[in-house]
This record gives C-alpha cells, structure tokens and sequence, in this order.
C-alpha cells in the first residue's frame, strides 16, 4: 500500500538486507508439505476477512514481531523500531539466517530476534506479526498464528493457491484475529487520490484500467521454481491486480497472458518455464477490460503506473520520475528516476502499518483483507494456466488446475 520519497534518520537508515531466506529454512519441513494439496477455492464474496481478539490489558503499545528480515520485512522492522508507528513497537525479529538476523538486530537495536518463527508466537509479549517470508510458507504461519491468537499482517502474495487462503481465512475467522494483506498501492497517495476521483466521476463510467510494474531487481534464485514462487505474476504483478480490482471495483472474469524469460539466463535451462516479463490482459465481470504489464531485472530504474479510461476522460497515477520536474531537450530528456520499489512505496508502508494498527485496536476491517488476497492469488494462477497453455483461462478454471 503508500509511496512518498524519504529516509530515515540515523543508524535505522542503511541499506536493505538481502531477501527473505529460501521458504525451507524456516522450518525443517519440504515445501510441498507446507499446506497439503490444493483445492478447488470456491467463489469470492465482496468482503474483507476480519477481526478480532481483545488485547491483553496491559497492552498499552501493541508488540509486533516481524518474520522475515528480506527487503519488505526490514521495512516494516524500520518502522516499527523508529517510532514511526503510534501505539505499536517493534517486539521481536524472525530470521533463520544467522548472519542476516544478527545484522538486522544490531541495525534495529533491537534484543530480542530467533531463527523460528513459533518462538515468537509462544512470546506474551508479542500481539501481532507481519510475515514477510516467502509465499510459501505464508498458509502455515497463518494458520499457527491465528491459533497463538496473534493478529496478522501477511505480506502479498496471500498463499500459493485459493486453498490455502480458505484455510488462512478459516483460521482468522476461528480466533477472531485480524488478517491485513500487504497491499501497499492502496495507502499510497496518488493511487489513493486517483480512486478518489473514479469514485467521484470525474471520468464517467470506467471503461479499462491498466496496471504496470516494471522492477530493476535482479530475481532471486528461489523465485525460479514457479512451483514455489508462482512466478513474476504472483511476486511482482500482485499488486498490479488488486489495483486493476480497485480501481475497477470488479472481479476478474477470464485472462490471456503471454510471457517470457529475457533478462534472467541462468534461469533458461534449470527452470524453462520462468519468464521475468509478462502481458495479461482481462475480462472483468462487470464488461470492463483489463491490462497488466510486468516486468524484472529492468535497468532503467523502478516503475509502478496505472491507468484508468473512463467514458469522459483518463486518470493516470505513478511513474519512473522522482519528482515532477523533466527537461526536454535535442538530447533528449533529463530527471531524476525512482530506482526502487522501497524508495517509491516507504511512506505507503508506514500508513499501512499504521492502519494495522488502528485496525486491531478498532476491531474492524482492514482496507485490504483476505478476501482480497485471494481474488488476487486466483488471478496469479489463471494467468499462469494462460501462459502454460497459450490460451485464455477462467479464473475459476485456473484454480481447478491446482486441485
């Protein structure tokens, strides 16, 4: 969800830490038996997965222990540490990597950090939890998570699969614990501005939104394996659907998605169904259109844009430039660029931590919740069913597949 430019003060500002550890590394189980087998989802219905416990008495902060020390978990980690987040702090950090996680303590100054992540839900002293692991291993988190009575922050994307968003879901619903899904785009202020003025008709009746990331970052090697990853459509393009269902206010109906691997050589023989470029394009349910454009390992900097046509005019929102000012020259042109996702989203990330927040102690629903983030992971598989079989596929059929 957000994104102003910004730093932060002191020892908290240094640079990311690498990427969340491989999923195995979190526990001593295969990835295969994280979640059991997929199932067929079901239907979505147009509501977030909700809430609640009561605090414990005394928690007057709320703790919040954050699993993963990856780019987007030390975001989240910053945060909290820095003050940056009223009424919570930063209770406990989760990394199976030794060296990562002493790095990021001492970054964080932070006491208390283990290699695994039951530690921390067995902990008193931690409410919630933002998991920030790979997709993975986000089912069984959740799920013990919501057992121990935590409130949830799951970073996108949700789960490999709509059965294993149904078991997350069930499992919320059962403690009566939040579930927040890391949909950062919808606290960033533009986009935010931007579906304001949808909703208020300045451009009539939306016809089609387009959605487009395209990311300098090099893919880690765990993403290859899209059996793990999901692809580039599950890791980079989730937010570009749930933007598309934003701004929309629709469901995807049927999708066609051709993809390719252009930048990512190592990845050709091992793994020949990995691609780190991606066009879908989409029928929603309502009889709007839909575009999404994905793309890693470009090297022109970081780029988040959308789009949206309606029957009087075209709002657009985001783009490469760091600031709005670009020179236009015989040379050509001239400005600063966003060079990544954490320089262009990290206000958007504080307003989302601080929404969790206010919404585990308000005991209501979060902007984006687990309904949310599983319209998204159905999309995620439909598109790559398309791409596997060169042809358009349902939404409902691309998680058949998968049961």
């Amino acid at each position: 969800m957000v994104g102003q430019h910004g730093g932060l003060p002191g020892p908290l500002a240094s640079g990311p830490l690498p990427n969340s550890a491989p999923a195995e590394q979190y526990r001593g189980r295969p990835v295969d038996k994280l979640c059991g087998p997929a199932q067929n989802g079901g239907r979505y219905e147009d509501q977030s997965s909700g809430v609640r416990r009561v605090l414990r008495d005394d928690a007057a902060v709320l703790g919040i222990a954050v699993i993963g020390a990856g780019r987007a978990g030390m975001i989240h980690a910053r945060n909290l540490a820095s003050g940056r987040v009223p009424g919570a702090r930063l209770a406990r950090l989760v990394e199976p990597r030794a060296e990562t996680r002493q790095a990021a303590s001492a970054e964080l100054r932070l006491e208390h950090s283990s290699a695994d992540y039951r530690e921390a839900l067995a902990d008193p002293a931690v409410d919630a939890i933002v998991v920030a692991t790979p997709s993975a291993l986000h089912c069984e988190i959740v799920e013990a998570a919501a057992q121990a009575r935590k409130h949830i922050l799951c970073e996108k994307p949700m789960a490999m699969n709509a059965a294993e968003c149904d078991r997350m879901l069930d499992a919320v619903d059962r403690a009566e614990v939040t579930l927040q899904i890391g949909f950062m785009r919808r606290y960033d202020a533009g986009f935010v501005a931007a579906r304001r003025r949808v909703e208020a008709g300045e451009i009539g009746q939306v016809v089609s939104v387009k959605s487009l990331t395209h990311g300098p970052s090099i893919p880690q090697p765990w993403m290859y394996d899209l059996r793990t990853s999901n692809g580039p459509l599950s890791e980079v393009n989730s937010h570009d659907i749930d933007t598309v269902r934003w701004m929309s206010g629709s469901e995807f109906e049927e999708v066609y998605a051709i993809a390719g691997n252009y930048r990512s050589p190592a990845a050709r023989e091992p793994f020949p169904d990995f691609y780190d470029n991606v066009i879908l394009t989409a029928r929603l349910r309502n009889g709007m259109q839909g575009c999404i454009c994905g793309a890693q390992g470009v090297m022109y900097g970081y780029d988040a844009r959308c789009e949206i046509l309606g029957e009087k005019g075209l709002i657009t929102v985001g783009g490469l430039a760091a600031d709005s000012v670009v020179a236009y020259t015989a040379d050509g042109s001239a400005g600063a660029v966003v060079r990544s996702w954490q320089q262009l989203f990290l206000d958007a990330y504080r307003a989302e931590d601080e929404d969790f927040v206010r919404c585990v102690r308000e005991q209501r629903p979060p902007r984006a919740g687990g309904e949310d983030g599983k319209a998204a992971v159905m999309v995620v598989n439909a598109g790559n069913r398309s791409i596997a079989l060169r042809r358009p596929v349902s939404v409902s059929e691309g998680e058949s597949a998968n049961a």
